[in-house]
């Protein structure tokens, strides 16, 4: 413990973007370490781009592959993996991770003789304890941002990741998991999430256009959600507002498809609003449905539109998936449409999948469909997954059946306990 009170003292202590230098330090002179490396998951979830123990931006950033590598590992499975090397010494590999949100990994290499099971335990809580450091740097900083990119983003691109609350989170009642493709290029697709004491509301985004315009007009529409949310105001109401504040804008020119979802989390009673293409699907007992809803406008068509919610409840072991436009009509090379079946196929091979592992899994199986050609629009999935009580079943219910997955719609826990390992070939 008084390893972790020093090291929380020299964090605090430390400038902003040199948080991994201070907590190097730290472990060197209590735990022997020979090495420290702090890795950043990028914006395109591939790999893990190290920051610099100063903060200063190197010429040439090193990267190891976010699948397939030991510092991977710790990352997909959340728990600590120990590589064992050649030369008696031990790296352990730890997740960083905030409130579900997956940051990186800190890898921490020492003599064998230095770990043991209560000095790994610590060790992961000092990687919690850094993840939360670098929340709150970036605030002042911008390296931790420039250590996640493998690539330049766009103007737009950036518009919209700063738009972003996180790519997931994580309570008792449930988890979360988005992804949005291309990472360095989108064009207007965008999501957002809020918890409270009493409810979770999600909104997925689709603003017509390219760029700037649509990185403006979605930036304009959910900042109006969220205006109107953090006002009280109900889910359908908050839509109306968000319509109301995009057609004064744009006068009907442009407009922004939204669902919106609200959660109540003692009850599991879902309140959707349907405004514009994006899709909802749910995975229960292994069989894959989309949720029919009534279309409503786009936001910011007419000067006034009123929005009503429909309501669903949730079980205990629901997946939802929220699927963009991008997903569901991208096309192959020889014009086939990836469609309802392919997405289904996607659906399954992810049953076994935590939530924000999801979104990767299937935009994978995507670009696999589109082959070589680059992407003509947004792709974005969100996966939540519901873990809380038992509710009645009065109100609304799935329906428009799409083909069966072939997994459970539960997702397993992590095994508990560290991986300890030979070193892997990479």
């Amino acid at each position: 413990m008084n390893a972790l009170v020093a090291a929380a003292r020299a964090l605090r202590a430390a400038a902003p973007h040199r948080l991994p230098g201070a907590l190097h330090t730290v472990l060197r002179a209590r735990h022997a370490a020979e090495a420290v490396d702090f890795r950043l998951a990028d914006y395109g979830l591939t790999a893990l781009l190290t920051v610099t123990p100063d903060g200063h931006d190197p010429q040439h950033r090193r990267s190891v592959p976010l699948h397939g590598s030991a510092p991977g590992r710790a990352f997909g499975s959340q728990e600590p993996y120990v590589e064992d090397r050649a030369d008696g010494l031990l790296v352990a590999h730890l997740p960083v991770t905030v409130r579900g949100d997956r940051l990186g990994v800190l890898s921490v290499t020492l003599p064998a003789a230095e770990l043991d099971d209560g000095r790994l335990a610590e060790l992961a809580e000092l990687a919690r304890l850094l993840g939360h450091e670098v929340v709150v740097a970036e605030r002042d900083t911008d390296v931790y941002r420039q250590a996640r990119r493998t690539d330049r983003l766009t103007l737009a691109a950036e518009m919209q990741w700063e738009l972003l609350p996180a790519r997931s989170c994580a309570a008792d009642e449930y988890a979360l998991g988005a992804q949005l493709e291309p990472a360095y290029a989108v064009f207007g697709d965008n999501f957002d999430w809020a918890a409270s004491a009493d409810r979770l509301l999600v909104y997925v985004t689709d603003g017509m256009g390219e760029g700037i315009e649509a990185s403006l007009l979605t930036g304009l529409g959910i900042n109006a959600l969220r205006n109107a949310r953090r006002a009280g105001i109900p889910v359908a109401d908050q839509a109306a507002l968000a319509d109301q504040a995009i057609h004064a804008h744009y006068r009907g020119e442009a407009h922004l498809s939204v669902l919106l979802a609200e959660i109540e989390l003692s009850t599991g009673c879902m309140r959707v609003v349907d405004a514009g293409s994006p899709q909802l699907l749910l995975v229960r007992d292994r069989a894959l449905t989309r949720l029919a809803l009534d279309a409503q406008l786009p936001l910011g068509m007419f000067e006034e539109t009123d929005y009503t919610a429909q309501e669903f409840d949730l079980l205990p072991g629901d997946r939802l998936l929220f699927v963009s436009d991008g997903v569901h009509a991208v096309a192959s090379p020889d014009g086939v449409a990836y469609g309802e079946h392919a997405l289904a196929r996607a659906v399954a091979s992810a049953a076994l999948l935590p939530a924000a592992d999801v979104p990767g899994a299937v935009l994978r199986e995507l670009t696999a469909h589109r082959g070589g050609t680059e992407p003509d629009d947004d792709a974005l999935v969100v996966c939540l997954d519901w873990f809380a009580g038992q509710f009645p079943s009065s109100s609304g219910s799935p329906d428009a059946d799409l083909p069966p997955g072939d997994g459970p719609s539960t997702v397993p826990s992590p095994s508990a306990g560290p991986q300890r390992h030979e070193a892997d070939e990479e």
